[in-house]
């Protein structure tokens, strides 16, 4: 733990500094939200453009922090808690390169948003998968439904599914960049349809369970 909180306040200090080394050069209205087509649809006052993302990394670092001393089961997670302090980790540097590309292109450097953020988006959905496969029963992290915290074979057999769905999600959504156009069906489609099925799937497990 001493080492994720070090090495991601090393991170948002960085997000913070990159800021700051090119708020002057940074125009009085920036784009900070990008379409499908990779055009800019959003837009915010220089202060909030420069340093929202960094606001933002701080109050997220922050609560993931305090997740693992707030839970009924706290137990539990520190059963997987190298993989949960993983996920900070991967969080902070995914929130700092998205950081990066906002002020490439507010700074008129050629940046293809919609291309540059697919294999990103499948690194964090690739690990999601990883954590899932290792996470055990508890309140904030995974696939809560009822019946995966009503019992831990359902909570088990949820996420070990569960896993390899989102592992898959994050192959496709890697690839995406492939089909820039087709975002909403590289992305959002598949992540709707696996969180649906596994709502579906625990709730047959638990019943399974009950009738046994």
């Amino acid at each position: 733990m001493k080492k994720t909180t070090l090495i991601s306040s090393i991170l948002i200090l960085i997000i913070f500094a990159t800021s700051a080394y090119f708020y002057s050069t940074l125009p009085d209205t920036m784009a900070t939200h990008w379409g499908i087509s990779g055009q800019p649809n959003g837009y915010m006052s220089k202060f909030w453009g420069a340093f929202f993302t960094p606001l933002l990394a701080v109050i997220m670092f922050g609560l993931l922090m305090i997740v693992p001393t707030i839970d009924p089961l706290r137990q539990n997670i520190e059963k997987f808690r190298k993989f949960y302090d993983g996920f900070i980790l991967l969080m902070v540097t995914f929130m700092l390169y998205i950081h990066v590309l906002v002020l490439l292109w507010n700074l008129e450097v050629s940046v293809n948003m919609s291309v540059a953020i697919f294999p990103a988006m499948g690194v964090l959905f690739y690990y999601l998968g990883i954590l899932m496969e290792h996470a055990k029963r508890n309140w904030f992290i995974g696939i809560r439904t009822p019946w995966t915290l009503s019992s831990d074979n359902v909570w088990d057999k949820t996420h070990k599914l569960g896993s390899k769905l989102f592992k898959a999600a994050g192959v496709l959504a890697f690839f995406g960049f492939l089909l820039p156009g087709a975002a909403l069906f590289v992305i959002v489609g598949p992540l709707i349809l696996f969180s649906l099925y596994l709502i579906l799937y625990s709730f047959l497990e638990f019943r399974k369970e009950g009738q046994a």
